[in-house]
Order: C-alpha cells, then structure tokens, then sequence
C-alpha cells in the first residue's frame, strides 16, 4: 500500500473517529469518513496491545493492509478508512479474515457496484 495512501497522523485518526460514521461485525470495526480532495481511498489500521504481542499486531496489521491492496478496486474513493481488529480475528486464517474485511465493507456501504456480467452466447 503507497505512503500516501495510510492515515498515519492523529489528526487524520481524530477526524475520522469524530466525524465518521462506523460499522460492525464480530471480527472487525470499519470507521469511515468522506474527504473529497484525495481521489483515492486511505487506510488506517489499528491492532491493540489486548490482542497480542508486538509481532503478533505487526502480522495482523500487515495482513489486514494486504487484503485492502488487493481489493482497492473495488473499494469506494475519495473515503478515509480505519480498520479495527477486534478479539475474535485472532484465531482466523487470511482467508477468513478477507471474508470479514468484505462484509464489514459491504455492511457499511464502502464497496464500489460490481459491473455487470457480459451476456452468455446462446449453446
């Protein structure tokens, strides 16, 4: 994931958390915020010290950050996103945990429309 594509100040942090809206699932938080000067997305991720050990928070973060790469197409723009990794996640495999990502950016609304399948030729 680019540089300038993390929050990575406070005040990023602060804003998101006061004038953003968030959702839920058992595994994860996503608090989100429009900003409509930057055309793409941004990501913060926050892993606490309840989970694990400094190694441990550092492998999810960077698990976490993997699995929004490799989905940014179809996530929407011009939106500051936090993830939050909650007890639950710790016992799940990258693949589970990318299902998790995907509802909670479903269940708020964050996933850009899938285009439409082109039409089948007749058999």
């Amino acid at each position: 994931m680019h540089r300038k594509l993390r929050l990575r100040n406070r005040k990023d942090f602060s804003r998101v958390y006061r004038g953003g809206r968030s959702f839920a699932n058992s595994q994860l938080v996503v608090y989100w915020s429009k900003k409509s000067d930057i055309p793409q997305f941004r990501l913060g991720v926050s892993v606490s010290k309840k989970l694990g050990n400094a190694v441990f928070r550092n492998r999810m973060r960077r698990v976490l950050k993997e699995i929004v790469r490799l989905n940014a197409d179809r996530i929407a723009e011009h939106t500051d996103l936090i993830l939050i990794a909650r007890k639950p996640s710790v016992r799940m495999s990258s693949q589970e945990l990318e299902k998790s990502v995907m509802h909670v950016l479903k269940k708020a609304n964050l996933l850009k429309p899938r285009p439409p399948r082109p039409p089948r030729p007749p058999s």
